[in-house]
């Protein structure tokens, strides 16, 4: 069976997800489209059709709408690769946009509001009604006609978009809802009503607009955090190239004060690096030889050689807004039950309104223009904007608010989850702990600790075991020196031997140095507690004699203890599940004091995960993403802890960036800000119809505050999402 073709387009003027909706619909029922993929937070539509669909019908079904639409793929297939690719320049018309014949009230919210297709319908609109209160002051004969006049400019492209979204399958949009109320306002000569009350509805769809553009340029500017220029080192020469043609395996030179320009790994140099602007950590952070680096972080004192690890488009910054983007069409539970409301509910708005105005002059004696005129204040009363959009609104904010932060979450769903967490299990290594070992302790016997730790050192400078790695790493941060050594060798299951200086070095396990005779009950007992403690513990012999023992373990990290303070002062039980043996975890567990459960299988840590449920809890696995992978599945919420990785990103629910063990509490605290910011929208939304339905049918209010009531509910409940991008902390 051939492979669908796909189309892909930017499409201008999506506010919500009602207007993805309406295009959606619409573009399903082209003959020969098999399936529609619209996004409002990057504003793009991709579809995939059989190769006989008129892909020129589609756009004209689109600009119908309202909406500009321009092609950023080709007409074909392009399987998968280019449909994905957002940034692909293949048949893009830039001046297609302004030249589209039905695309005059929607389109994009880029530079001043003023500039923008809505803008200037809004502008117009109010200077046609100011006009005709004018024209209506000064020849009062003719004031009808020129509110009508009014009336008409705004209305026209308003009613057209109805038109189409009805014959494309959505009769019952707000663009048709204003349009009946209007032209039924001028039919009970209530025109000047009727121009006033297009001229809001204009201005609170601009509104939309420009709080829905806030929403979706908060994470869209990440992408200005990537420098486009880079210094590629090639053939001994460093040249200036587009960031964006880097390769994978290229070296790139970063200067002091540069923004660094892709993913890689420093090969030379050690410098502060500012990770601020990617993972909103305020203490530049300090990196040397074989440290990973993230593209759009700032090198702050001094020249690093780079190698790239990511082509531009795979770059950390690129894969966070491309997860965002599309972890905000994954509807939430909250938005899915609202969505299926709305179906219902405005259909039976339309039939109340109908009610309203039939029923009392037929069956009461009732005054046809009043109650017309009341049954039109119910019809905009009743528009389910503000309800449609009070979810999806507070979670595209939040995820972007998340996602500059480092803490990403996969869908609404995800999003809404994590705010009923009652238990975290948590791996060891690498999520409570640095992942690598650290010299805890260093125990002289017959020489210094620093003559101890520059020995040890001399015999594991050309090693890459972790543990000799941490033993290079204090010896370089205590400034010990480390001579040169010779006849180093490694002695297979016991460590290595070497001369230096005329001494004879062994650096050997405790079973090692004891068959050697040179440990006595002092040293057996120095050992012993150290191991208690979780630590694994070389020995030192210079010329057969024990001269210092050098401890170390898989330190916790520095945030772990604050961090888990945080989940437990939330109400939140917290466990360790550990693969590592029980004494060591242990000791760590009582460092944190939590509990632990060690010597696990992975099918081990998914049957705990399991029996939490059980009981009643709501899990969150945290681990990283490759040996927990069982939990994470079994887990209501699987959270990836890691910089970047292609792990972090994809193997989870979530993922932690930057891999502190406290953002994990911001997440759920962030998810539980949302649920209370969608139920206080719900509340706006519901609560100002329900007040102005009443005071409608009293006959206290009527068209004016009817479509005040629903723009305000609009522009409040956008509003109020929109304060969820503030900081995360």
């Amino acid at each position: 069976m051939a492979e669908a073709a796909r189309a892909k387009y930017k499409v201008g003027g999506m506010d919500c997800a009602s207007c993805a909706a309406k295009i959606n619909t619409a573009v399903r029922r082209v003959a020969g489209v098999e399936d529609v993929s619209v996004s409002v937070t990057s504003g793009t539509m991709t579809i995939s059709h059989d190769g006989t669909s008129d892909l020129t019908a589609i756009e004209k079904k689109v600009t119908g709408l309202g909406y500009s639409v321009v092609p950023m793929t080709g007409k074909a297939p392009d399987h998968d690769h280019a449909a994905q690719d957002h940034t692909s320049p293949t048949h893009v018309h830039p001046e297609k946009e302004a030249t589209e014949p039905h695309s005059r009230d929607h389109g994009p919210m880029g530079g001043f509001w003023w500039q923008s297709r809505k803008g200037r319908l809004t502008i117009a609109s109010g200077a046609a009604l100011a006009a005709a209160y004018a024209v209506g002051h000064l020849l009062p004969a003719i004031a009808s006609y020129a509110f009508i006049a009014a009336v008409l400019i705004g209305l026209v492209p308003i009613a057209r978009r109805a038109i189409t979204a009805a014959l494309s399958g959505t009769p019952f949009s707000i663009e048709m809802l204003m349009t009946i109320a209007a032209i039924g306002a001028i039919v009970i000569d209530a025109g000047e009503e009727a121009a006033a009350v297009v001229f809001l509805f204009l201005v609170g769809e601009l509104l939309e607009g420009v709080a829905a553009g806030k929403a979706r340029a908060s994470i869209q500017s990440l992408t200005t955090l990537v420098p486009k220029n880079a210094l590629l080192e090639q053939n001994g020469e460093t040249r200036e190239v587009l960031a964006e043609t880097l390769a994978v395996g290229s070296v790139i030179l970063v200067r002091p004060g540069d923004r660094i320009s892709a993913d890689g790994v420093i090969i030379s140099g050690e410098s502060a690096i500012d990770e601020a602007p990617v993972t909103g950590e305020s203490v530049p952070v300090r990196k040397g030889t074989d440290d990973t680096v993230f593209a759009g972080t700032v090198n702050r004192d001094a020249a690093l050689r780079v190698k790239v690890t990511a082509a531009s488009a795979d770059n950390t910054i690129a894969r966070v807004i491309k997860l965002v983007e599309e972890a905000q069409e994954s509807k939430a539970p909250t938005e899915r039950f609202i969505d299926r409301f709305s179906r219902y509910y405005t259909p039976g708005v339309v039939a109340a309104a109908a009610l309203v105005a039939i029923i009392p002059p037929l069956l009461a004696d009732g005054t046809w223009d009043e109650w017309i005129y009341k049954g039109l204040a119910i019809l905009l009363i009743g528009c389910p904007c503000a309800l449609v959009i009070s979810t999806p609104a507070a979670i595209a904010a939040s995820l972007s608010a998340g996602a500059r932060h480092g803490l990403l979450m996969k869908g609404g769903a995800v999003l809404e989850t994590l705010g009923k967490i009652t238990a975290v299990a948590l791996d060891k290594t690498g999520t409570l702990t640095e992942g690598k070992p650290k010299v805890t302790d260093i125990v002289p016997f017959e020489l210094t600790a620093a003559q101890v730790l520059s020995r040890t050192a001399v015999l594991e400078r050309n090693s890459s075991h972790p543990l000799a790695l941490a033993i290079l790493d204090r010896a370089k941060s205590d400034k010990v020196p480390v001579p040169p050594a010779f006849e180093v060798e490694a002695i297979p299951g016991k460590g290595m031997t070497g001369r230096v200086g005329g001494e004879r070095l062994d650096l050997l396990s405790p079973s090692a140095a004891r068959a050697t005779g040179a440990l006595t009950a002092e040293h057996e007992e120095c050992i012993a507690a150290l191991n208690e403690q979780g630590k694994s513990v070389s020995v030192l012999l210079v010329d057969g004699k024990a001269a210092g023992l050098i401890a170390m373990r898989d330190e916790p990290r520095r945030d772990a203890k604050v961090g888990l303070k945080m989940l437990t002062d939330a109400g939140v039980r917290i466990v360790m599940l550990t693969g590592d043996n029980e004494r060591t975890a242990k000791a760590i567990g009582e460092q944190l004091d939590i509990d632990v459960r060690a010597e696990l299988m992975p099918g081990d840590k998914q049957r705990i995960v399991g029996e939490l449920k059980r009981e009643g809890f709501v899990v969150a696995k945290v681990g990283d993403g490759i040996n927990d992978a069982p939990a994470l599945a079994a887990a209501d919420v699987g959270i990836a802890m890691g910089g970047g990785t292609d792990v972090a990103l994809e193997a989870a629910d979530a993922a932690v960036l930057h891999g502190r063990v406290g953002d994990v509490a911001a997440m759920i605290e962030l998810s539980k800000r949302t649920m209370r910011n969608i139920f206080e929208n719900i509340a706006i939304a519901l609560g100002l119809k329900a007040v102005f339905l009443v005071t409608t049918v009293i006959g206290l209010t009527g068209l004016w505050p009817a479509i005040l009531a629903d723009t305000g509910a609009t522009v409040l409940v956008t509003m109020n999402a929109l304060r969820l991008l503030r900081p995360v902390r």
